[in-house]
């Protein structure tokens, strides 16, 4: 079947998804210093972060322009889906609608939806997935749209960081959230809102103990592990990711744990070391 998945480059993808004919990336544009990079196949995570931690400000990022949406979705009547970084936390989706509505202008016929996935990282590699999945059981597009939106609203992403200061620098939390993380080894545990915002869900001392709590924190919102993937993102260190499906897998019956790298955008809010599950 023909059809487009237009994915802003916060979406981690596995190199099967790279080579993806389906699947078009629409990079974000990361700003360290008086430097732009733009987050495609190009981005070299180990010299973004070493730039990143020499930088004196916090590196920010800039949502695609509508145009860079239009050519992902395809200047032809092929259907369309488009996943972006949750709405409360970018200009991304507003920008991916624009993009939508200037190309339903050229192409009347063609179906075409944006998600606001309400997540980022693996949260949004996990709506991809669900997509593809639903196109390879024969629904029709209506039938794709209103599953993966029933989805999207069941999802939970979960994190924790070993700072929160970029995060915070760049308002996505308030500066009692951020400073906690300074004091005696305090590593807040994060989750994502109903709404696609950020809450503290819990903290622990140190890593380990945050994460242990992390996946504690999985069985609030879990229901049928069994026909469920969880998805787990991390920044630089691979052995952590690989720890954390570990602690998963002897808790909750999963369907399958799927491990991405981070993407640029996803290495600047996570930051070295950080861990993202989503489910």
């Amino acid at each position: 079947m023909a059809y487009h998945i237009a994915v802003d480059s916060c979406t981690d993808l596995s190199p099967q998804m790279w080579k993806d004919e389906h699947i078009r990336q629409v990079p974000l544009t990361l700003i360290v210093g008086d430097e732009q990079i733009i987050d495609d196949q190009t981005f070299d995570q180990a010299v973004f972060l070493a730039k990143a931690a020499l930088c004196e400000s916090a590196p920010s990022s800039a949502c695609p322009s509508p145009h860079a949406f239009m050519e992902a979705m395809g200047f032809d009547d092929e259907d369309a889906y488009c996943v972006t970084l949750s709405a409360q936390l970018s200009g991304s989706y507003n920008s991916a609608l624009l993009g939508e509505q200037l190309l339903r202008e050229e192409f009347p016929n063609k179906k075409m939806h944006v998600f606001n996935s309400r997540a980022a990282c693996c949260g949004q590699s996990l709506i991809v997935m669900k997509i593809q999945e639903c196109i390879g059981q024969g629904m029709d597009f209506r039938k794709v749209v209103s599953t993966v939106e029933e989805y999207i609203s069941e999802e939970t992403t979960l994190f924790v960081l070993e700072s929160l200061d970029t995060l915070r620098k760049n308002g996505r939390l308030t500066g009692l959230q951020a400073k906690v993380i300074n004091v005696l080894n305090i590593k807040p545990v994060m989750a994502s809102t109903p709404e696609g915002s950020i809450r503290q869900a819990d903290i622990g001392r140190g890593m380990k103990r945050a994460l242990q709590k992390m996946v504690a924190h999985i069985e609030d919102t879990l229901t049928d592990p069994e026909d469920k993937t969880l998805a787990i993102s991390h920044c630089n260190c691979p052995e952590r990711a690989i720890l954390v499906r570990k602690m998963v897998m002897e808790k909750y019956p999963f369907k399958d744990v799927v491990i991405f790298p981070t993407s640029g955008v996803g290495s600047l809010y996570a930051g070295d070391g950080g861990i993202v599950a989503a489910f």
